[in-house]
C-alpha cells in the first residue's frame, strides 16, 4: 500500500491509499481518482514529505476516519457514513442483487449499502436502477 497527498484543479488537498503505484497510475488515467471535496476527476499528486519512523509515539500519522475530523469536508464524510450507517442497511456484497430485489418488487423498499462490482453497477444504472457512490469504506471492513 502507498499512500500519496493528492490536489484538485479548485486546490484542495487530500491524502489516500493505493495497492501500489502503478495502481494509481492505472485509476488516475481512467478518471477514478476524484477530489473527496469537490469530486474533481482533475487530480495530480501534491509535494510530500516522506514518513520515516523515528520510534516517537508522539509523531503526527495518517488518521481514519474513525477519529475526530477536522476539516470541515472530513467532518461532512464523518456526518455521511454515521447516517448511513444508522439509518440504512448493510448488505454486504449483495448489493447488486438487493436493489435490483427492490425495484422489481420481490423485496420490499428500504435503504441499503454495500459493494458491488463495477460491470453491476454500470447494469443497475442501465436498468434505470438509482444507485450512488460513497465516499468510504464500511466500518467493517476499516482497518
Amino acid at each position: 500500500m502507498i499512500q500519496y497527498a493528492l490536489k484538485c484543479a479548485e486546490g484542495h488537498t487530500f491524502d489516500s491509499w493505493f495497492q501500489s503505484a502503478s495502481a494509481y497510475d492505472k485509476l488516475q488515467s481512467a478518471g477514478h481518482v476524484a477530489c473527496v471535496v469537490c469530486g474533481s476527476t482533475t487530480v495530480e499528486k501534491a509535494l510530500m514529505a516522506p514518513r520515516v519512523s523515528h520510534g516517537d509515539v508522539d509523531a503526527p500519522r495518517s488518521r481514519p476516519l474513525t477519529e475526530t475530523p477536522r476539516h470541515p469536508a472530513e467532518q461532512a464524510l464523518a456526518a455521511l457514513k454515521e447516517h448511513v450507517e444508522k439509518n440504512s442497511d448493510y448488505v454486504g456484497g449483495n448489493f447488486a442483487q438487493e436493489a435490483r430485489k427492490m425495484h422489481l418488487g420481490e423485496a420490499p423498499e428500504r435503504s441499503i449499502w454495500g459493494e458491488a462490482k463495477v460491470e453491476e453497477a454500470k447494469a443497475l444504472v442501465e436498468d434505470g436502477i438509482p444507485i450512488a457512490p460513497l465516499p468510504f469504506t464500511p466500518t467493517r471492513k476499516s482497518n
